[in-house]
Order: C-alpha cells, then sequence, then structure tokens
C-alpha cells in the first residue's frame, strides 16, 4: 500500500522539484505559468504541506485540486489562495494529460520579514478558504489580477537593486487588495447560491433547535454548522456578516433566543427548566445571554405576558 502521507514542502525550490520545473531565479517569490506543471495520466496523487503563500489564477484544466475533504473542478476562471501549513492534493484524471492554464505565485514567508505585510497578510480571510470556495473573477477582474502577477514577475527577473523588494511588496499588497475586493463583490453577486446557503442554514438551526440534539449536546458549534453546510467557517461567517450584518454565533443565538421565548411564554417550565431544555448546565449563563439580547431577564419578559 503506498504512503499517502502528506509531502512537506518547505521552500519555492521545493515545490519547483516537485513538479519538475526549472528552477526558480528567485528563492523567495516564483511566478509560474500553469502551463508547465504537468501531471501524468493516471500518476501517484500529489499530498503537499506548503511552506509559503500561493496564490493561483486558473483558467481551466482537466484535474481536480482537493483542499481538506472538499473537491473542486477548475472549468472557469477562478482564484484561489492558500497560506503556510495548509494541504493541497493534486491528481490528473485517468485518460489523458492535465491541462492548465493560468498563473501561480509563490511568496515564502521569509520574502515578507520586517516588513508591515508580514503581518498584514495573516488578516486576509480568504487564505483560510477551502479550494470550492475559490473566488470566481470576470474577465475585466481576471486581466487586473495577471497583469500584477506580471508587474511582480517582471521585477524580480530584472536586475536587483535596492528598490526590488520594495516595488513587490507593494504590487503584492495591491494584489491581496484586489482580491479581498473581488470577494466582497462575490457575496452580493451570487445572491442565489449565497441566499440559499443562508436558506440551508436557518432550516439546519431550527432541525437543531427542534430535536433531542439541544439538550444532549447544547448549542451547535459553528464549526459544525460550517461542515454541515460544506463551507469553512470563515467563508460562511463573511458571507452571513456581507447578507445580514451578523456573524454564525448571533444567527445560532438569536434561533436560541427564539426558541427560549416560545418556551417563556407557552409553556408554565421553569427558568431554569427551559435553561436545561435548551443545553445550558447554568441557567445564570441563559440568563446573562437572553438579557444580553432581549434587554429582559427571562423572567421580565414572562412577566410582560401576564
Amino acid at each position: 500500500m503506498k504512503n499517502k502521507q502528506p509531502h512537506s514542502v518547505k521552500t519555492i525550490a521545493e515545490y519547483h522539484k516537485l513538479m519538475d520545473i526549472p528552477q526558480p531565479e528567485h528563492p523567495l517569490i516564483s511566478v509560474i505559468p500553469f502551463e508547465l506543471i504537468k501531471c501524468a495520466p493516471g500518476a501517484d496523487p500529489k499530498h503537499v504541506v506548503i511552506g509559503y503563500y500561493s496564490i493561483a489564477v486558473k483558467k481551466t484544466t482537466d484535474g481536480q485540486m482537493k483542499y481538506g475533504q472538499l473537491e473542486y473542478d477548475f472549468n472557469t476562471g477562478i482564484m484561489s489562495f492558500m497560506a503556510p501549513g495548509q494541504v493541497l492534493k493534486i491528481e490528473a484524471k485517468e485518460g489523458k494529460p492535465q491541462v492548465h492554464s493560468g498563473w501561480l505565485l509563490l511568496v515564502h514567508p521569509d520574502f515578507l520579514w520586517r516588513t508591515p505585510l508580514a503581518r498584514k497578510i495573516k488578516q486576509y480571510q480568504y487564505f483560510g478558504y477551502a479550494v470550492n470556495e475559490a473566488l470566481h473573477l470576470s474577465k475585466k477582474e481576471e486581466a487586473i489580477i495577471v497583469g500584477i502577477i506580471q508587474n511582480i514577475e517582471q521585477e524580480y527577473r530584472s536586475n536587483i537593486d535596492q528598490f526590488s523588494a520594495d516595488v513587490i511588496i507593494a504590487h503584492l499588497e495591491l494584489l491581496l487588495t484586489y482580491g479581498e475586493r473581488f470577494y466582497h463583490r462575490q457575496f452580493i453577486t451570487r445572491k442565489i447560491t449565497n441566499h440559499k446557503i443562508l436558506e440551508r442554514l436557518e432550516d439546519l438551526l431550527t432541525t437543531w433547535f427542534n430535536s433531542d440534539d439541544l439538550q444532549k449536546n447544547g448549542l451547535p458549534t459553528v464549526q459544525y454548522i460550517a461542515g454541515a453546510l460544506n463551507v469553512s467557517p470563515n467563508y460562511l461567517s463573511m458571507l452571513l456578516k456581507t447578507l445580514t450584518g451578523q456573524s454564525t454565533q448571533q444567527h445560532i443565538h438569536d434561533k436560541l433566543i427564539e426558541k427560549a421565548k416560545e418556551k417563556l411564554s407557552t409553556t408554565s417550565l421553569s427558568v431554569s427548566e427551559i435553561a436545561w431544555e435548551l443545553g445550558f448546565e447554568h441557567s445564570q449563563s441563559f440568563n446573562k445571554l437572553f438579557k444580553s439580547k432581549t434587554d429582559l431577564s427571562p423572567l421580565e419578559f414572562r412577566q410582560s405576558f401576564n
């Protein structure tokens, strides 16, 4: 049985060697045309834990990429982001060579050392998204992104001087800012898909709060909700913030308060009994959350109906 443990690829040079492409001209940054990256039909899948930032702009491919447990077929223009420590699986379909077009930008964290971007880059949430949540680009957006990537390549291929690193950092920061802008645009323009996720979230929470799960397991976690919706927690949070102005946790709490109000107004159960049925070990925690959401204690809310 073949070993399928992920292979650690710490440097950009190691990635070039793994993919059998010419060594990088710069040890800490590389722009690679996807046409150079080929996977023979039936070749063993490559699982790699990367040690660098990876920004991909792909137009077409006949293969699949897998991030975590999720697969994505790249058949449209897309952009995806990966950070050091994430696992990527690359495999070709049977019967024909894998075909790519587009660009891959690799940036080692050491290139950002002692720059403001070294800290700021960790704040871009899309590096935590799964590949199946990749950014879909319009032709105009794609042209902007590809133009910046080509400027980065041109700069490090030119004669290096005291300004080179600063120029590349500036281009990279511009690239990341555009990425963030386009992600926010995607949440707005993909209204049908995103509202379906919102509907599924409401159905999922309703089912949870109307079943024994609440009393047995307490409130559902954000990680559980995101997994059930087949998206990453970061992606779900940003989507909900854009659509509703609230985080996933706030949606969970709103559903809890809705259920609590129902029990307080239609049953004779004590506040402690309701808290227990809603998955709280201590009624004080329930009281505190209820008051923070309604400006009333559970008892005051019940009394308002008398």
